[in-house]
C-alpha cells in the first residue's frame, strides 16, 4: 500500500493552520539611519510561493531522483527553493560553501549533478567548466540576472508554475529527500542521504523534547535549521551574518535582530554564543523574550554556559543537543544541570554530559574498534561508566553515504532488520542513564600507558584562567604516541615573551600532573588560533594540530 510522505507537506499543514502569521523574515538593508528594513512572507505565501517553484521546476524538467544541487545564499529564496526541490521529489543536494573550492568540487563530482539552483557566481564558473558537470542539464539562476547565462531565472521559473495545471509527483517515506555533505572535520566531506520520513521524524523528536509553540520565534545560526521551524509553525528570523563564520559574528546585529523580532528560541554553534555571551557579559545585556537558546557541533564550553544562563531570564535555558550530520538529535542536556551537576566532574576529566537520550532512540557503548563491523555479533557490549564507541538506533538514523559504499561499510552495524549508527565517537552512560562524550574515536591518543581521551585531557587545562581552549594530539606511532597538549590562551594572555611562556608551561604541567588523566602529558605548546572546521568554527583540526606540533617540537628540540 503507498502511503504518501513529504517533508514538505509539514509546510502544507502549517499554511492552513497558521496562514498569515509570519514565516520567514529576512533583515533586506537598512536605511539612512541605519534602520533595518525587514521583509517576510506569511506561511500561506511561502506555501504558494513554494508550490509555484516546484510547478516549475517540474515544468522544466526536474523529476523525482533528480539531484539538484543548492546554492543560494541563506535568505527567502533558500527557504523557499529547499521546499520546492523537496516537492518535486528531486534530491536536495546542499554543499557548505564555507569548506573551500577543492572540497566543494570533490563533493561536486561525487553528486553527478542534474541541475544547479545557484546564484550568478556559480553559474559563470560553470561556464567555465563545461566539461565537468555535463549531466547538469536543469539549471536555474537566483538573484540578479544582467545577461543571459543559458538557463531560466527564478521568477521565470515561478511564471511557469503558477500557469502548470499538472499535479506535483507524490513521495514515500523512504524515498530520498537531500544529500548533505559532512564538514570534513575529521576526514574528506561525506553526503549523507537522507529520506523524507527521517526528516519527518527528525521534527517530532525535537517537537516532542524541547516543546516549542506554534506562533514562537526562531533566530537559526545554520540555515538547515530554518526548516524544522516552519515544520512546527513557527517563524524564522533570517540572522545577518555569514553562517560559514560564526567566530566571526556582530553580536549587535544578533542581539538586535532577538530584540526587534522578540525571538524566543535562537539556535548557533558554540562559536557565536562566545561571541554574543561574552558581548552581553560585558555590557550586562538581558534577553527577557528567549526561552531557549540551542547550541551544537562540539561540546559547548563551561564559560559559554555561564555567560548565556546569565543573560537569560531565570525559567530559560541553553540546551546543547548532540548528534551528526548522519544522524540527529540523539541526546540533549540543559545547560543549568549542567552547570550545577556535571561541570564539576567536566573539570576532572570525566568527559562532557550530553544528558539523556531521545525517546524513540537508542544508544549503546560498545568495545572501541577501527575495524568494520558488519553485525551488532560482532560487538561487546561495555557496562555502565566504561569508555567506549558510541553506537545510536533510531529513526533519524541515515542508512548510507551517497555513492561511498566504503564509508557506509564502516559506519553501520547490522542488526536483524534494522542497523547501528557508528558515531565515530566515544563515551559512557552513567547511572542516570545519561551520555557522556569523551572525545571522536579519530582523536584518541595511545601512549604506552593505555588510551588517553581528547575531551577529557583538554578539560583539565582549560581551567587554567588564562587558557581558552586546548586540544590532545598524540605524536608517533599508535602504542607509543607521546601525547602532547596545545593550547590556546585567551587573546589578551598569550605569553609575551619566554620567561612567561616557561611559567605559564609549567602551570599547566602541574595543573595536568595532579589529575591521573593527565599525568603523562610532558610537553606544552602556545598557539594563537587553533584550527577549526569550517561550519561551525570550534571543532579542532586535531590532525592538521598533529602535524604543527610535530615541527615546532623538532624546531625546540633543533634550539636546545
Amino acid at each position: 500500500m503507498f502511503i504518501s510522505l513529504n517533508i514538505a507537506d509539514r509546510l502544507r499543514k502549517s499554511a492552513e493552520s497558521v496562514p498569515h502569521q509570519r514565516a520567514v523574515v529576512f533583515p533586506e538593508s537598512r536605511d539612512s539611519m541605519g534602520r533595518v528594513a525587514w521583509t517576510h512572507l506569511s506561511f500561506q505565501e511561502l506555501d504558494n510561493e513554494v508550490d509555484a517553484i516546484a510547478r516549475g521546476l517540474v515544468a522544466i524538467g526536474v523529476r523525482p531522483g533528480h539531484r539538484m544541487v543548492l546554492m543560494v545564499r541563506p535568505s527567502i529564496e533558500f527557504i523557499a527553493l529547499t521546499f520546492a526541490i523537496f516537492r518535486t521529489g528531486a534530491v536536495c543536494t546542499l554543499i557548505d560553501p564555507g569548506m573551500g573550492k577543492s572540497s566543494v568540487l570533490r563533493c561536486l563530482d561525487t553528486v553527478d549533478p542534474d541541475g544547479f539552483v545557484a546564484i550568478r557566481p556559480v553559474h559563470i564558473v560553470l561556464k567555465l567548466m563545461p566539461w565537468r558537470y555535463r549531466n547538469s542539464r536543469l539549471n536555474v539562476i537566483v538573484g540578479p540576472q544582467r545577461r543571459s547565462l543559458g538557463c531560466p531565472s527564478l521568477p521565470e521559473v515561478i511564471a511557469i508554475g503558477r500557469q502548470s495545471g499538472e499535479p506535483l509527483p507524490q513521495t514515500k517515506a523512504t524515498d530520498s529527500a537531500a544529500i548533505i555533505f559532512t564538514s570534513g572535520s575529521t576526514g574528506p566531506p561525506k553526503g549523507v542521504l537522507y529520506e523524507h520520513g527521517m526528516f519527518d521524524a527528525q521534527v517530532d523528536l525535537i517537537q516532542g523534547h524541547y516543546k516549542p509553540e506554534s506562533g514562537e520565534i526562531d533566530l537559526p545560526g545554520f540555515p538547515l535549521f530554518a526548516l524544522f521551524n516552519l515544520a512546527m509553525q513557527m517563524t524564522t528570523v533570517i540572522p545577518e551574518m555569514d553562517p560559514t563564520r560564526p567566530a566571526k559574528v556582530d553580536p549587535e546585529k544578533i542581539l538586535e535582530a532577538i530584540r526587534s523580532q522578540g525571538v524566543t528560541q535562537a539556535y548557533g554553534s558554540p562559536a557565536l554564543w562566545n561571541r554574543v555571551g561574552r558581548y552581553c557579559e560585558e555590557r550586562g545585556l538581558k534577553l527577557p523574550t528567549v526561552r531557549r537558546v540551542l547550541s551544537a557541533g562540539a561540546p559547548v564550553p563551561i564559560h559559554v554556559l555561564q555567560r548565556m544562563t546569565s543573560a537569560l531570564l531565570p525559567q530559560a535555558d541553553v540546551y546543547t543537543p548532540y548528534g551528526a550530520t548522519e544522524c540527529l538529535p540523539v541526546a540533549s542536556i540543559g545547560g543549568r544541570t549542567v552547570l550545577t551537576e556535571t561541570a564539576a566532574l567536566t573539570a576532572t576529566g570525566r568527559g562532557t554530559c550530553v544528558g539523556t537520550v531521545f525517546d524513540r532512540m537508542e544508544v549503546r557503548i560498545i568495545a572501541t574498534s577501527f575495524d568494520v563491523l558488519s553485525d551488532i555479533g560482532l560487538t561487546r557490549t561495555l557496562p555502565q561508566g566504561e569508555i567506549g564507541e558510541i553506537i545510536v538506533r533510531g529513526p533519524v538514523a541515515t542508512r548510507e553515504y551517497f555513492r561511498r559504499p566504503d564509508a557506509t561499510s564502516a559506519a553501520k552495524i547490522r542488526d536483524g532488520e534494522s542497523f547501528w549508527h557508528r558515531m565515530g565517537d566515544v563515551g559512557y552512560l552513567d547511572a542516570h542513564g545519561r551520555l557522556w562524550f569523551c572525545g571522536r574515536k579519530a582523536h584518541i591518543v595511545f601512549p604506552k600507558t593505555g588510551p588517553m581521551y581528547s575531551v577529557c585531557c583538554e578539560a583539565i587545562f582549560n581551567n587554567h584562567p588564562r587558557i581558552y581552549r586546548s586540544a590532545l594530539v598524540g605524536i608517533g606511532e599508535k602504542g607509543c604516541q607521546a601525547p602532547v597538549i596545545v593550547a590556546e590562551p585567551e587573546a589578551e594572555q598569550f605569553p609575551t615573551n619566554s620567561e612567561d611562556s616557561a611559567k605559564l608551561r609549567q602551570e599547566l604541567l602541574k595543573l595536568g600532573g595532579e589529575n591521573p588523566v593527565t599525568a603523562g602529558i610532558r610537553q606544552i605548546l602556545f598557539h594563537r588560533s587553533l584550527p577549526v572546521d569550517t561550519r561551525h568554527n570550534v571543532k579542532i583540526n586535531r590532525e592538521a594540530l598533529a602535524v604543527w606540533a610535530t615541527k615546532a617540537l623538532r624546531n625546540v628540540d633543533l634550539e636546545n
